[in-house]
């Protein structure tokens, strides 16, 4: 069980040094795997608490010499857990270096200083919101898990067939390749609405918004203007892409025979489309026609 002892190496010099040992024993100090290397030397070990009682008996060689005795006694190093213990305190410089080290390795090594983009760039802003809303940006901390979920937005735009989302070092690498057999066909110009009504959602992947949801929008007026601002402050041309849902209201009395004349009149007039949709319809009869109401959301989209 020397191992888990903690004690001091000691070897004593003089003449005949069994002798000294004598006094050790009469001092009550044990004595542990005694040697003798040296006629005139003995080396052993004691425990940690005697090592003072020891240096009062018979002065210490390093640091005594001057004072008379026949005997001298040196300190040659720990035994057991002290060993290493003593090791510990006198390397804990390069042991706290090296948990530093290792403590800011594991936190660089999850750190994103930037986000690279290859293949192509032209839907570079988009890719930047999207891994932005997964917590991917510089200067985060990088979460893995939502690469699929990323390539599966990107791969939604319009043209895009091919999309890979990994970290590599310090940086994220985005690759996006769009088909060579689609000609991406953007329109140009600001996001107008065909129609008065209020907005009740709106998505805007490329271009400023101009209008928010609960907002009242006329025909003609601007929802997604076709420009976006960098850093300097400056406004650079783009090509939105954006679909805006507006709730709108159409209110007409039609002269018609029946109330289902009236509203097939009123539904061509409103000329809905494809995505459009009507959530309420009120036909009144009066002495001057059929008073039609007809309550619709219209979809909007702008290179969605």
């Amino acid at each position: 069980m020397s191992f888990f002892a903690f004690r001091e190496r000691v070897a004593i010099e003089g003449i005949m040094p069994e002798r000294a040992l004598l006094k050790l024993k009469r001092a009550g100090i044990a004595v542990y795997k005694l040697q003798k290397p040296q006629k005139n030397r003995l080396e052993f070990s004691v425990n940690k608490k005697d090592i003072q009682k020891v240096f009062a008996i018979y002065p210490d060689i390093c640091y005594n010499k001057s004072v008379y005795s026949p005997y001298f006694v040196q300190k040659t190093g720990a035994v057991g857990l002290f060993r290493y213990a003593k090791r510990l305190q006198n390397r804990i410089g390069i042991v706290l270096g090296a948990l530093l080290f290792c403590a800011l390795t594991s936190y660089f090594d999850g750190l994103i200083l930037g986000v690279e983009y290859t293949g192509t760039n032209v839907y570079a802003r988009e890719a930047e919101q999207t891994l932005a809303s997964y917590g991917i940006k510089p200067f985060a901390k990088y979460k893995s898990g939502n690469e699929d979920i990323v390539c599966a937005k990107l791969l939604a735009l319009d043209g895009v067939e091919f999309c890979s989302v990994k970290k590599d070092g310090l940086r994220v690498k985005v690759e996006m390749r769009l088909s060579p057999f689609q000609k991406n066909t953007f329109q140009a110009g600001d996001m107008v609405s065909e129609r008065n009504g209020t907005i009740i959602a709106l998505t805007v992947l490329r271009g400023t918004a101009q209008k928010k949801t609960g907002d009242r929008v006329q025909a003609g007026e601007t929802i997604v203007g076709g420009y976006f601002q960098t850093e300097n402050g400056e406004n650079q041309k783009v090509k939105p892409i954006a679909i805006a849902r507006i709730a709108c209201v159409y209110e007409n009395t039609l002269q018609a025979q029946t109330e289902e004349e009236a509203f097939a009149s009123a539904y061509l007039e409103i000329g809905l489309k494809k995505d459009d949709k009507i959530t309420k319809k009120e036909i009144t009869q009066t002495s001057e026609g059929f008073c039609v109401k007809i309550e619709y959301e219209s979809t909007l989209s702008h290179n969605f």
